[in-house]
C-alpha cells in the first residue's frame, strides 16, 4: 500500500517514513501544502497522512482541497492541538481519523489498518488463496501451514497481489501501490521481485499460484497444475 505522508518538520517526516517503509508500506513525502497536492495530483495513494499544521497551507485547507479535487483516499490528520474543536474542524474538512501527537507509532499503524480495512476490497485481516494464507495483522506468510520468509518488499507485492486475487495486475497498478515515486518505470525491478516470489511461494509445487500473462501483467490465483 502507498502513502502520502505530509508533515514540515523534516527530521519527523523521516523517521516517521523509515517506520512505515519497515511495516511494508511505500511511502511519499510532502513537507508542505503545494507539494501534497501536487503529488496527488498525479500519484495515486491508498492512505494521505496529514499534519494539520503546515506552513502556507494548513492541513485544514490541504484536507479540502483534496476532497474537492475527488481524492477518496483515507486521510488520516496528525497535530499536537488535539482539542475537541480541532478534531471536530479536522473531521469536517473530510479526515477520516484524527490522532494527536505526539503518539505511539504502534497505535498509528493500528489506525492505518484500520482505515485501509474500511474500503470494501480491503476488508479481510486474513487473506486466502488456495492454501496460501497471508495474516496482514502480523505480516506471516504460509502454504500447505508452512511458514514463507518473505523481505519487506516481497511482503508488500504478494500482499498487493492477494487482494486483487484472480485479476490480472498491471505493472502500472503494482508500482503505483508497492513503490513510491523513486520506482523507474524502465526498470525491471517488478520482474526481479516477482521471480523471488515465484520461487518462494511456488517453488517446486505442481499447482502454481503465481502466473505472468505477457503484455498484461500478473495474477495470485487458482493453481495451475504442470502436467508431465
Amino acid at each position: 500500500m502507498r502513502i502520502l505522508l505530509v508533515d514540515d518538520e523534516e527530521d519527523f517526516a523521516r523517521m516517521l517514513a523509515r517506520g512505515l517503509r519497515d511495516h511494508t508500506y511505500a511511502v511519499d513525502v510532502a513537507h508542505d501544502g503545494i507539494a501534497a497536492i501536487e503529488k496527488a495530483s498525479v500519484n495515486f495513494y491508498d492512505l494521505v497522512i496529514l499534519d494539520i499544521m503546515l506552513p502556507g497551507q494548513s492541513g485544514l485547507e490541504v484536507c479540502n482541497r483534496l476532497r474537492a479535487a475527488g481524492i477518496t483516499a483515507p486521510i488520516l490528520m496528525l497535530t499536537a492541538l488535539d482539542q475537541p474543536e480541532n478534531r471536530i474542524a479536522g473531521l469536517d474538512s473530510g479526515a477520516d481519523d484524527y490522532l494527536g501527537k505526539p503518539f505511539d507509532f504502534g497505535e498509528l499503524v493500528a489506525r492505518i489498518r484500520a482505515l485501509l480495512r474500511r474500503r470494501p476490497s480491503l476488508l479481510a485481516p486474513v487473506l486466502k488463496v488456495a492454501e496460501l494464507e497471508i495474516d496482514t495483522r502480523t505480516r506471516r506468510v504460509t502454504r500447505t501451514g508452512e511458514e514463507i520468509d518473505l523481505t519487506a518488499k516481497e511482503y508488500a507485492l504478494l500482499e498487493y497481489l492477494a487482494r486483487r486475487s484472480g485479476e490480472v495486475v498491471s505493472r502500472e497498478d503494482i508500482s503505483e501501490h508497492v513503490w513510491d515515486e523513486q520506482y523507474d518505470p524502465f526498470s525491471n525491478l517488478i520482474e526481479v521481485y516477482i521471480q523471488r516470489l515465484r520461487r518462494k511461494v511456488d517453488g517446486s509445487s505442481r499447482d502454481k499460484l503465481l502466473h505472468t500473462h505477457r503484455g498484461e501483467g500478473y495474477r495470485l490465483g487458482a493453481p495451475e497444475t504442470v502436467r508431465a
